[in-house]
């Protein structure tokens, strides 16, 4: 089974993650920001992951150290959960459309961390969760899980669908990229032998 189980204590923020790869996308998420629950949620079920996350933080603040903070542990946990990335596609590109927006995520598990984001909002904040964190919880999650990441709002004029469209193709890109490839499962994907 490829899972993780993941905490990180800090004077800002106390977060546990459980993740499983290959599960039937259930999700249990209580961060305490409910936009944020929500796309977590999604993420999980378009991805297939199981993924539980309890997570505090000085919310009275703001959200930004909970909203990075939780990235950054998910992105450590796909890492482990990924062990030597023996016999995965690697890859993963998904084009979804949300109503009148499209978003766009391609990504490669290369062992490198990075992010290119081109979004941009209207809104300041959809709830409690702010929308300038859509791009930290990228970077986060890109640099700790060493994912290289592409995400673009293409098109859109709500700023819910927007963002909504961006956490389930991440979710599908991340489904695609961790399956394992039937032909080539004994094989680390580059021909560098190492990712």
């Amino acid at each position: 089974m490829r899972a993780s189980n993941k905490e990180r204590k800090t004077k800002e923020t106390e977060i546990k993650i459980e993740l499983n790869l290959d599960g039937k996308g259930n999700a249990e998420i209580n961060t305490g920001v409910g936009f944020f629950d929500h796309m977590l949620t999604l993420l999980a079920f378009h991805s297939s992951f199981d993924l539980k996350v309890e997570a505090k933080g000085d919310l009275y603040v703001d959200d930004h150290h909970l909203v990075e903070d939780t990235g950054i542990l998910l992105g450590q946990a796909i890492k482990e959960a990924l062990g030597d990335k023996k016999g995965i596609k690697r890859y993963g590109t998904f084009f979804l459309p949300m109503d009148e927006a499209l978003a766009m995520v391609s990504l490669d598990i290369s062992g490198r961390g990075f992010l290119h984001f081109e979004g941009e909002f209207n809104r300041e904040s959809i709830g409690n969760f702010s929308t300038e964190m859509v791009k930290e919880f990228f970077r986060a999650l890109a640099m700790n899980g060493e994912i290289t990441l592409h995400g673009r709002i293409l098109y859109g004029e709500n700023d819910h669908h927007k963002i909504e469209g961006l956490f389930k193709a991440l979710g599908r890109a991340l489904k695609e990229a961790v399956t394992i490839d039937e032909d080539n499962k004994d094989k680390i994907p580059s021909s560098k032998g190492t990712l």
